[in-house]
């Protein structure tokens, strides 16, 4: 079987992706969820997986900013947005997306560690993939202003170091 992955730009391809990420994410699926009214920031580039046979399987934001880690400026990188079709789940398809995500903010030699967000169910997936639980506060901007995001739990990723307590801002909207 063949995989083809592109890493594009995230606002020319969101085209491509919305459809996929409308199955997955969908208001019907996350009306529901405690972070349904959140405000997402937009990818900055997006790492699109695709068969032959099925197209788009799998869809990875990537980000890209600078935040603060106990005040002090940090480049980080970050994933979200993470989506694989449902037929298509089990392959493999999200690990090479975020594998790939991962090889991308390495490449920008500024990011210092990568984050993101997940709901307890995908814990053990981001931890088998060597994510570590952030233990500490998180804020983030939302329409409203600036809040503490406590939705979902994040994860980070040493790429140079992982800070794994204190506080971080993400200057911004959440990914």
């Amino acid at each position: 079987m063949t995989i083809e992955i592109d890493i594009l730009n995230g606002d020319a391809s969101w085209p491509i992706t919305e459809p996929l990420h409308q199955a997955v994410w969908g208001p019907h699926v996350v009306a529901d969820k405690p972070w349904a009214h959140v405000k997402w920031d937009n990818a900055h580039l997006r790492v699109l997986l695709e068969t032959p046979e099925d197209g788009l399987v799998c869809h990875v934001g990537v980000y890209f900013r600078t935040v603060t880690w106990n005040g002090q400026k940090v480049h980080a990188g970050g994933i979200g947005g993470v989506c694989t079709r449902e037929d298509r789940r089990g392959r493999g398809y999200a690990t090479m997306a975020i594998d790939a995500a991962v090889h991308t903010m390495r490449a920008n030699e500024a990011v210092r560690f990568a984050l993101l967000f997940c709901e307890p169910h995908n814990f053990a997936f981001y931890e088998s993939r060597s994510w570590l639980p952030f233990k500490g506060e998180v804020y983030c901007e939302q329409p409203e202003g600036r809040i503490r995001f406590d939705y979902m739990a994040p994860y980070v990723f040493n790429i140079v170091r992982a800070p794994t307590l204190g506080t971080i801002d993400l200057c911004g909207l959440p990914w």
